[in-house]
Formats: C-alpha cells, structure tokens, sequence
C-alpha cells in the first residue's frame, strides 16, 4: 500500500531515486538541488538503501565517476543544479554519445550573472541538445513518479540514452507537497533489476570504448543517436501508460492537454507554473471564453507531431518560457513550438517569458494574458514578446 506525506520536491527525487534501487551514485551539492543526494546519503548511513555513495570535489568527478559504472554495466544516479551542471558539461555530453542510460535530476536554477541563486529554466535549457532525454514536470508527486519511469524509459533497448527529470528549483525543490510513496515490491514489478547488453565488465571479454572515431563512423553513430531519440517518444507514451496501470496516475506521455479540444485559445507551459495556468483556465471558462493548455513534459526529443495536432486550428496560442533564447527575442520553447507549427499559417502565435531567477508567475498573469490572446486572435497573427511584470502586468518588449 502507497505511504502518503508530505514532502519537499528534493525529498521526492531522493524517494525516487532509492526506490530504483541505483547501484552507484555520485553527489557534489548545490542550491537548490543539495538535499537530493543529502538525503541519499542518509538513507545509506541508515542502512536504508544498498547503494555505493561516492563524494566527490566537483560535478565534473560527479558524472565522470557514474559515466564509467554505466560502462561497466551499473544503474546509477546524481543530481545538480545551475553551474554544477556548466562544469560537467564534458563527461554530460559524453554520457549521451556513448549510449549510457542513466537519470540525473535537475533542480532548475538561473544561470549566473548577476548573480543568483534561484529557480529558473536556463540551466537545463542550455544544454537540450547535447543529446540527453529532458522531462519537465509539474509537482513533487510527478519527480517522483518520473525518477522511476525515467529509468525504465532510459534502459529500453530502443532508447538507450541518458535522461534528466527536471523540476524548478525552490518553487518545487524546497516546498512541500502531498506525495503518494509506492511500496518497494511495486516499484520492483514495474521496474526490473538492469540488465545491460550493450556495456559489461568481464576481463574475459574485453570491450574497446570511445576509440579516435573517422568521421564516416561518427556519422552513423550520430544518426543511430538520433533515431534512438525518435523512437523515445514512443516509449515515453508506453511507459507514462504503464506507470498509469500500475499505479493509478497518467501524465500523458510527452504532452499533457488540458481542456484544449474545443479550444480557440491555448496556453503552452512547461513546469511549475503548469498548476496557476490550469486555475487561469477554469476561470476564463467561466467566463465563456474558451482557453485550455497544453502542457510540455519532453523538451527533448520535442513531441513535434502531437504538438502540431493540439494546435492546429487554434486562434491564439501564448507560449510561456521561464527562459530566455539568446538568438531571438523569445524564450526556447516559443522557438520549438513555432517550428513545430511551421505549417499553420493561420495562428496567432504569442511569445511570453516570465519567472526568471525566481520571479513570481500569477494567476493575473495568466488571466491576462488569456484576455490578450482572446484580443489577439480577432486581429493579429504576430505579436511582440510579452514579459511578465511584477503584479500581473504584461510588458511588451519589441
């Protein structure tokens, strides 16, 4: 039978992660993502969880100590946050080219300067393309819960490829929450013990790993990566399905929708701030006004085709980054979506960046932008960036 508690979004992923039963993980702390491996390691003191604990100087030792069990054949685990996750860019980039399944949490922060501490997307979002699986999720139940499917979607023998469950810092990391905590002999039924056939360790049969590659080979090793990645998808809707039937709660694989069949107006969020926009919804159909949301749980691969099926034939789309895109006056995921939607003309696609280095996203946030796309789509089919203000305004920025 499940235990119910309540607990801090951190707590969530350290349940999580003991609850897959890794046999090696590696910690170096970080604010806000300290407490995941603090509470690992007490669980190990205590006698709680059979796994090796290996402290480290820095991440970079961090993911290069699990990088090499994953070669020889372990589950493992980490966490990081921010410029812990800067610093082990190389052996994280390495990790997803050399095929190694794995789950890192990420507690998101924003990336410094001016200097900060708090919850953001930027650091996730700057590295989606060095070839990792990325979930983002809503609550602490949903850390949980994605720390065990994370697992199995990243074992798949179609997938083999490392994934990171990413939730924002403080604002799920250090608040709690009701979590509903499976019993171990479910979690082990749903997610078998890992048995790799690509990586071991045996003298007797030895293993070359990562020699100088010609550039014919890499080739075929990047487009083998990427199919991986394709077929991801897949296994995301296939396991969220699972999980659901074993445990009662559904996330919708790759997306999740809200209320957006009958839909002339969608919200595109991506996190925490998934729960407020829902609340702006239920408010606005109150009103008559026919809004939903579409949330996004895969960043990558990006769910390019179900997207494209909830918002086509949309008027008024208003996608919500809790980032910023360098090359555009935009945030990341308002660059995905519109390319996902190169096809549709005929939508009024809003951009809006909010909540960076820890700034509140409201409920009158939501509401109006709501009435702004409900303006939008009688008029206009582009529209300039919105910034979220501090007390519900909306800033346009050209």
């Amino acid at each position: 039978m499940s235990k119910v508690m309540a607990t801090t979004g951190n707590t969530a992923a350290a349940i999580g992660a003991a609850l897959a039963k890794p046999q090696v993980i590696a910690a170096y702390p970080i604010t806000p993502q300290s407490s995941v491996v603090e509470n690992l390691a007490g669980m190990i003191a205590n006698g709680e969880l059979n796994s090796k604990m290996v402290e480290v100087e820095s991440e970079h030792s961090a993911m290069s100590v699990v990088q090499g069990a994953a070669v020889s054949g372990a589950r493992t685990f980490t966490a990081t946050s921010a410029q812990g996750l800067a610093l082990m860019y190389e052996p994280y980039f390495r990790m997803s080219t050399l095929r190694l399944p794995m789950v890192m949490a990420i507690a998101g922060r924003e990336m410094t300067s001016p200097e900060t501490v708090w919850g953001s997307q930027q650091d996730s979002i700057s590295v989606r393309d060095a070839g990792w699986l990325q979930m983002y999720v809503e609550d602490n139940q949903e850390i949980l819960d994605m720390i065990i499917q994370g697992y199995k979607v990243a074992e798949n023998q179609k997938v083999l490829l490392p994934i990171n469950i990413i939730y924002d810092g403080f604002f799920l990391s250090h608040l709690m929450e009701r979590v509903e905590v499976p019993p171990q002999e479910k979690v082990d039924q749903f997610l078998p013990g890992y048995n790799p056939q690509h990586v071991k360790f045996n003298p007797s049969e030895p293993m070359a790993v990562d020699p100088l590659t010609p550039g014919d080979i890499l080739m075929e090793y990047r487009e083998d990566h990427l199919k991986a990645a394709h077929k991801a998808l897949e296994v995301i809707d296939d396991v969220d399905n699972d999980f659901g039937n074993s445990f009662g709660r559904y996330y919708g694989g790759a997306v999740q929708e809200y209320l957006c069949d009958d839909a002339d107006i969608v919200l595109v969020t991506m996190g925490s701030m998934t729960g407020t926009a829902k609340e702006a919804v239920n408010i606005k159909r109150e009103q008559g006004i026919k809004a939903g949301l579409l949330k996004i749980r895969a960043m990558r691969p990006f769910p390019e085709t179900k997207v494209n099926e909830v918002l086509k034939g949309k008027k008024a789309v208003a996608v919500v980054d809790r980032n910023v895109c360098f090359g555009w006056n935009t945030g990341t995921l308002f660059v995905e979506v519109k390319a996902a939607l190169n096809r549709c003309d005929d939508i009024s696609l809003v951009p809006v960046i909010g909540g960076l280095g820890g700034a509140d996203i409201t409920l009158n946030h939501f509401t109006n932008c709501i009435d702004l796309l409900q303006k939008t789509s009688d008029y206009k089919k582009y529209h300039k960036c919105i910034w979220f203000k501090k007390g519900g305004e909306l800033h346009e920025v050209s």
